[in-house]
């Protein structure tokens, strides 16, 4: 006989803690076929390190300093091309978005750059700026610009013609058009523009750390290969990773779902039941 009962706070509660821990599973699922693979394999250090090994290593790094030196350089240089990719690209997509005239002229040559990897730059950056900072924020905000220039111009095309309308009935000026109806509604597209360039971003950044820099994750994890520590090179990619995971779900992800809740295009109600 089915039960027909509603769900007590107790059972409600677990369901809730339940959802959160999912994502929690594969990665967990991972560590034990890392550690069972590697109980069985038995494989050198020089190939594949332990997961004990990996954690010694990862407090040895954190203890000495290291690490965290690397982060900061690289995280510095990250910070800085997602800054000026963000206000190039918004910037852009937005002007190309209301001026079907600009829109012509560079959304083709935005389509034809968005088809070559920002690493295939690296060779020209070199020559242009040298090696070191300059050359690998370039690069950065070569693989993040585009990406969301695109986004913020979908955004832009994406916004009901109706809104702009009843705003320009209603008396308002373009910029307040702009302020309050464009920028607003392509607020999302442009999230989901700088959610993806992290990803190129991050990409982009240890390819171009591991040729022109002395100092950063990239540069950390190349240098141990010259000593055969697979521990450090593990390390530092867990630590990439991890960096990478904890900005889009610690700061991206709640700005764009409370963005979405904000104009309408999801309920919070709904939100806190998916």
């Amino acid at each position: 006989m089915t039960d027909l009962r509603p769900p007590t706070a107790r059972s409600r509660t677990a369901a809730r803690v339940g959802l959160r821990l999912l994502p929690a599973v594969p990665f967990a699922g991972l560590l034990v076929v890392w550690v069972v693979t590697w109980a069985v394999a038995r494989p050198s250090l020089a190939t594949f390190p332990s997961l004990t090994q990996v954690l010694q290593t990862l407090g040895d790094l954190i203890e000495s300093g290291e690490l965290w030196r690397n982060i900061v350089a690289s995280m510095g240089r990250w910070a800085i091309a997602l800054v000026t990719a963000t206000l190039s690209g918004v910037g852009l997509g937005l002007l190309a978005g209301l001026s079907a005239v600009v829109a012509r002229i560079v959304e083709p040559l935005a389509i034809f750059f968005t088809a070559m990897s920002g690493i295939i730059w690296l060779p020209l950056a070199i020559v242009w700026f040298g090696l070191g900072t300059g050359m690998i924020v370039f690069v950065i905000w070569n693989s993040m610009f585009f990406v969301i220039f695109s986004n913020t111009l979908l955004g832009v095309r994406s916004v009901p013609g109706v809104l702009e309308d009843a705003i320009r009935t209603l008396g308002g000026s373009r910029l307040q058009i702009v302020t309050q109806v464009v920028l607003p509604g392509a607020f999302a597209h442009v999230l989901a523009g700088m959610r993806a360039g992290l990803g190129f971003g991050w990409r982009a950044l240890l390819a171009a750390e591991i040729i022109g820099a002395t100092a950063g994750l990239g540069a950390m994890i190349f240098r141990a290969t010259d000593f055969l520590r697979s521990d450090v090179i593990v390390a530092g990619i867990l630590v990439i990773g991890t960096i990478g995971l904890t900005i889009d779900r610690a700061l991206l992800a709640p700005i764009e779902r409370r963005t979405i809740e904000r104009w309408g295009m999801v309920s919070a109600t709904r939100r806190r039941l998916g």
